[in-house]
């Protein structure tokens, strides 16, 4: 988690002074100058967060320096291949912002679709054949 933690606090050194900069340069046009700098603090909650993360878990194969490839092997984590609900999510997502262009009663729709996918694919080892 060392090279996350860095890779987004350099940000936060990045889009901070950019933000300014972009800010005197425009004659203070309010998106960008209001915007880029919050990219930076966005940035910067995310390199927090790895900081803390990282001295709460070991250190991992990629965070050797001389570590191997064969040191990271093994399961990455939990993936089920038979799960319809990210597509279901992805779907909600597209009609949700679909709706901000065609009207927003769309977007009502999209978030309704959204949120019954989110509880579906949270809960999705909690019933059925693969509850534990």
């Amino acid at each position: 988690m060392k090279l996350e933690t860095k890779l987004f606090l350099y940000g936060v050194l990045f889009f901070i002074p950019v933000g300014l900069i972009y800010g005197v340069w425009s004659d203070g046009e309010a998106v960008g100058m209001l915007g880029i700098p919050l990219v930076g603090g966005m940035v910067g909650m995310i390199g927090a967060y790895f900081a803390l993360l990282s001295r709460r878990i070991d250190p991992r194969p990629e965070d050797d320096e001389h570590g191997e490839i064969e040191q990271g092997a093994g399961d990455q984590g939990v993936y089920s291949p038979w799960s319809w609900w990210p597509l279901a999510i992805g779907v909600a997502g597209a009609v949700t912002f679909l709706g901000f262009a065609v009207g927003f009663w769309l977007s009502g729709i999209g978030v309704v679709l959204g949120i019954i996918a989110l509880v579906g694919w949270v809960f999705e080892y909690s019933r059925g054949q693969h509850a534990h």
